[in-house]
């Protein structure tokens, strides 16, 4: 069963009495607003903004260093664990525009935590963004096992979306859901070292 999460609240994904969590997918989506304003609009019904967002995946140590990424220029991690599906240039359509595959049981032990970042290559804000999620799934069974809805409008051009860690009892997803400015990761790197 799916756990809806709130802002700042953490869930372990390791279930008593279920298989050991072998790989998940980090669903992201979103939706572009509909221009209803306009006599050619009222005519010919709303029209959709087209909005580009780039899901990414960096991979820090424990200390917060950067270990690895996966974003739109490299679609799979040099260790293999962590690979991108390919970038969605419109946001239209249901269910997941990008989504993003994790093999827990190949992650470095030496990474610490992933992190689940959306900017806005061309710089714009969110204000043409209707609604934002991240949603994480077993690999295996595509079972649903935490959704996170963001609160996306706005004049921010990036959102740090969750945080996948490592501890004892096994991995663990954080929604953060933090709006911040940056057209790629690098512009958010210095950030989530607030999160290490």
């Amino acid at each position: 069963m799916s756990v809806t999460l709130q802002k700042g609240q953490t869930i372990s994904l390791e279930k008593k009495d279920s298989p050991v969590l072998r790989s998940v997918v980090m669903g992201l989506g979103w939706d572009p607003v509909k221009n209803k304003g306009g006599f050619l609009n009222r005519i010919l019904g709303s029209s959709i903004s087209h909005i580009d967002l780039d899901a990414s995946c960096v991979i820090l140590d424990q200390q917060g260093n950067l270990m690895d990424q996966v974003w739109f220029r490299q679609l799979r991690s040099r260790c293999g664990s962590v690979e991108h599906t390919g970038d969605n240039l419109t946001g239209e359509g249901a269910g997941d525009d990008e989504q993003i595959f994790v093999k827990l049981d190949q992650v470095p032990p030496e990474a610490a935590m992933l992190f689940f970042l959306v900017n806005n290559f061309t710089g714009q804000d969110f204000q043409q963004v209707a609604s934002a999620f991240c949603r994480i799934m077993d690999a295996d069974t595509h079972a649903e096992l935490a959704r996170y809805d963001l609160p996306s409008q706005g004049q921010h051009s990036a959102l740090i979306m969750a945080r996948l860690f490592r501890q004892p009892e096994g991995w663990s997803l954080q929604a953060i859901g933090e709006p911040t400015k940056g057209r790629t990761f690098h512009d958010l790197l210095p950030l989530l070292r607030h999160y290490t």
